[in-house]
């Protein structure tokens, strides 16, 4: 396929997105029903979740609901059945929902453990599994989609040590190796799957957005190589382009949106303009 004007485009495509009430998932989801796609969304978060709905039917789309707790499979697994009977196929993933808390390892207890490893990875795979039927519908359609797409939101801490975060990062950096994984396993039923590492963006309510906030404040040195903060709509455009055919042979890679946080390795921008040091 030669890329066109047309070729960004989802119209006509479905698309499920997780914790879509604020921040990259809204985001995302929004930005998917305006490039044409209808758009499921869920979150723990109703309120919110409901000015997501509003916005994704203004801009003409439908957008099922629901109010849940990703870490909660039967609930999970009774929306997307419940779904299934609405939609007969996916051809667009988004597992976005996460989150945690800053503490050394070894003060986290087991209970807050378990629920950082239930946010940040186990819940993806139960998502994936779930939808996955509904996905290789989607990639053999009559509409001639070539193929569906998973993107799974993680985190530059998957590639780099995260202290005050470690478990965290440990779970972000399981979902980009079962990334590569599902790829593979996945390939045959022309159902793609990447993920997006972002490095920190402005969330309302986001804890770890504060304390990055405060332990910068004071100090000489930019957040990120990049002069400019990135924000929830640069997620996004990764994902809309993830999800659509120009990146149709793309499948097991993960897109750094962290303003070049990855590839300095250590480097820091001095605020005054100076030179860079280690």
């Amino acid at each position: 396929m030669e890329p066109n004007p047309e070729s960004i485009l989802l119209t006509g495509r479905t698309a499920l997105v997780t914790g879509a009430a604020r921040g990259i998932g809204r985001a995302t989801a929004l930005a998917l029903a305006r490039f044409g796609a209808d758009v499921a969304v869920c979150d723990r978060l109703g309120e919110e979740l409901e000015q997501t709905v509003a916005e994704i039917k203004a801009l003409g789309r439908l957008a099922p609901s629901a109010v849940l707790d990703v870490r909660d499979t039967d609930a999970v697994h009774s929306w997307i059945t419940e779904l299934s009977d609405e939609w007969d196929h996916l051809e667009i993933l988004v597992n976005n929902a996460g989150g945690g808390f800053h503490s050394p390892v070894m003060e986290v207890n087991a209970k807050g453990q378990a629920a950082l490893i239930a946010e940040n990875f186990t819940q993806v795979v139960d998502v994936t599994r779930c939808c996955v039927p509904l996905l290789a519908a989607g990639a053999i359609g009559p509409q001639g989609f070539g193929g569906a797409s998973i993107i799974n939101i993680t985190s530059v801490e998957a590639h780099r040590a995260g202290p005050g975060f470690g478990i965290y990062s440990a779970m972000k950096a399981a979902v980009a190796n079962m990334t590569q994984t599902l790829a593979l396993e996945l390939a045959t039923q022309k159902i793609r799957v990447n993920a997006i590492a972002p490095d920190m963006i402005p969330t309302p309510g986001d804890g770890f957005l504060t304390q990055e906030s405060e332990a910068l404040s004071g100090t000489t040195w930019a957040q990120t190589p990049w002069p400019e903060t990135g924000h929830a709509g640069d997620v996004a455009s990764a994902a809309v382009w993830l999800a659509g055919p120009m990146s149709k042979f793309v499948t097991g890679t993960t897109v750094h949106v962290d303003g070049g946080t990855l590839a300095s390795s250590g480097w820091k921008r001095p605020l005054d303009g100076g030179p860079w040091v280690l």
